[in-house]
Formats: structure tokens, sequence, C-alpha cells
């Protein structure tokens, strides 16, 4: 079976897009960076953008989505979703996920300014985060209870409470490293983390 040129040529247009997209985004923000730009970065014309993507909020949507693509969680046999990790595979993930995003400073950029922008109820995005920290904030209860019941959490250790540290911890840490890049993301979440368990992973 053969492959389609122009539908190879048009796949390869959009990817070219959404990653223009996420860059302009994160360092002008949504509402500053327009359409036209995003399409002459990219070098198409306005209208063969408009083609892959109608609508402004289209193209931010589809380009959080690359996002999210980019942060998959890639295994031996194929891609594992986040929500289906164990407790200890999920926070694990969390501080692998610190040290892999110290290597991408314009997706870190994009996810802090558009978190912020989207606090805004009529911002395109805003029901994005809002499902998107809830799903986290789920997850987490869900690995962390799974580790209690376990015995493999440490006394007083809430699982709540604790999942909602963790995101605070991450996002604030996250912006402490683009201010200061030697800010240490990933050892500081792995000092958390290891801190709330019985048996931590740098014990071996």
């Amino acid at each position: 079976m053969t492959i389609d040129g122009r539908a190879l040529r048009g796949d390869t247009t959009r990817q070219v897009v959404l990653d223009t997209a996420l860059e302009m985004f994160a360092k002008q923000g949504y509402r500053a960076t327009s359409v036209r730009d995003i399409a002459a970065r990219s070098g198409i014309t306005h209208p063969g953008l408009l083609y892959h993507f109608p609508t402004k909020q289209a193209l931010l949507m589809a380009a959080l989505k690359r996002r999210d693509e980019v942060d998959c969680i890639e295994e031996d046999d194929g891609v594992v979703e986040f929500a289906d990790l164990d407790g200890r595979a999920l926070l694990a993930h969390l501080v692998a996920g610190a040290a892999k995003n110290a290597t991408k400073r314009g997706l870190v950029e994009l996810f802090a300014s558009l978190s912020v922008e989207a606090t805004a109820p009529d911002h395109p995005a805003h029901e994005y985060f809002v499902d998107r920290y809830a799903s986290l904030r789920a997850t987490l209860v869900r690995g962390l209870e799974e580790l209690d019941a376990a015995g493999q959490l440490r006394p007083g250790v809430v699982p709540a409470v604790t999942a909602a540290h963790l995101i605070a911890l991450m996002d604030g840490l996250q912006i402490q490293w683009l201010l200061d890049p030697q800010t240490d993301m990933a050892g500081a979440l792995a000092g958390y983390v290891n801190g709330l368990l019985v048996h931590p992973f740098d014990a071996g």
C-alpha cells in the first residue's frame, strides 16, 4: 500500500504549524499571537493555515493536544496512559517528567503562561485546563490511596491533600526554573516524593 503524497505533505504541514504555534504561544501568549504570524513563521499562507485549522481556537486546542502527545509515556510494548500507571509508577513518572521538562523550556513556558491566561472563564483553553487539573488530581489521589492501602505511605500522609501538594510543587518548581535554570526541578520533586514513601526510590 502506498501513502498518498498529498496526505503526507498535509500531515507534515500540520506538525510544522502546531510546533510553531506551541513556540509562539509560549513566548507571546495566546491573545498576543496572531494566526497570520504563525502562518508566516511556518512558511505557509494564511489561507493555507486556515485550511488545516479554521479558527485560532481550533489551532490552540490542537497545539495543546500536540503537547500532550509529546509528553506521552513510551514503553517497550507501546504507549502507556499516565492514568493507567500504578501508584509508585505515577510518582516515578512525575520525577522523570520534571527532568524531561528541564530540556523543553518552550513547552514549560507554554504551559505556565497559558494556564494563567486560561483562568479567565472566557479563554478558549479554560475548560481544557480545568479538566486537566481535575484529571491529574484524581489520578494522583487514586495512586496515593493504592499506596496507602498497601502500607507504602508514611504515617500522616493524606492522599487528597498530598495530591494537591504535588501539583502545586510541580507548578511552582517550573516557575522557579523558568526564572532560574539552575533550579533542580527533578531533585526537589524527588526529595518530596521520597519523603512520602516508606521505601524511597533512592533506597534501592
